[in-house]
């Protein structure tokens, strides 16, 4: 069984600052880290390959410095690490992204194996736009099963997934053929503490790097700024609120009297509300 798992390097988001001319993110001087929901996608990969046998392969874009982050998911268990990097891809958006990351995912099929299972994070916490994922199981044909709370089975021999995606209102339980691609919700599993062997393995292992030649890409008007539709106006941060929260006192009171006080202050707050909740509730 082949996996491949796409991550990303993105600055920590508690130290992220916004340049007060440009409006844009300064990323020089930010502490980078592995995107948190690609953790939970990295762990749930290397559950199936435990559990089943194969390979985990990680892939991620992004300059020199990107390694780092590969480094780690190694560390953490993988078996193969590829970075895709070339200045090419600088300033890609979401579609120019999947474009190249599922033309390295093809490279990586036909050098190692095709994979079974494409995992990706719900989605990055500096774009936020959970685009991509998606994107490139269009662009490789893959079934994709996005919001996956739990792998409930593999039936390798038939070739078929099951899965439990989270849904407004409830839970959805899905079969798919595979391969597929699939997009792993938050808080679904608890990353692993990776074994001092895999943290010695990790460092004196080899990174596979490709340019866009080197990972088969021929189309470079599809990369890049030249391949990205999307303009960004400006980047900002929010303004800090300056109400603080309001503390209630919960000594000698019932759950009804507390619940009363609530309501109250949410009403007071929100005049308009108790109306609407009025008007839905007859």
């Amino acid at each position: 069984m082949h996996i491949v798992v796409s991550i990303k390097q993105v600055p920590d988001s508690a130290q992220i600052r916004v340049h007060p001319v440009t409006n844009t993110i300064m990323r020089q001087g930010v502490p980078t880290i592995i995107n948190p929901y690609d953790l939970f996608a990295l762990e749930e990969a290397l559950r199936l390959r435990d559990a089943y046998g194969g390979e985990v392969t990680v892939l991620t874009m992004g300059p020199p410095m990107a390694e780092d982050c590969l480094r780690k998911a190694l560390g953490y268990g993988a078996d193969r690490a590829v970075l895709l990097t070339d200045r090419y891809f600088a300033g890609s958006d979401t579609l120019a992204t999947s474009f190249a990351l599922s033309q390295a995912i093809a490279k990586i099929g036909e050098m190692f194996g095709p994979p079974d299972v494409v995992f990706t994070g719900k989605q990055t916490i500096d774009g936020d736009t959970a685009q991509v994922g998606p994107g490139i199981a269009k662009r490789l044909d893959l079934f994709q099963l996005t919001y996956v709370a739990k792998i409930a089975s593999i039936d390798l021999a038939a070739r078929e997934i099951t899965v439990e995606r989270r849904c407004e209102g409830g839970t959805q339980k899905l079969k798919s053929r595979l391969p597929c691609l699939i997009t792993m919700l938050e808080g679904t599993n608890e990353m692993r503490r990776g074994s001092i062997e895999d943290a010695l393995c990790a460092a004196r292992s080899r990174i596979v790097k490709w340019s866009a030649a080197e990972a088969g890409i021929e189309d470079l008007t599809k990369c890049g700024l030249r391949g990205s539709p999307t303009v960004v106006k400006r980047v900002f941060a929010p303004t800090p609120r300056s109400q603080k929260a309001v503390q209630i006192d919960t000594a000698e009171k019932t759950l009804r009297d507390l619940a009363d006080e609530l309501i109250g202050a949410i009403f007071t707050r929100q005049p308009a509300l108790e109306p609407e909740l009025a008007f839905e509730a007859a």
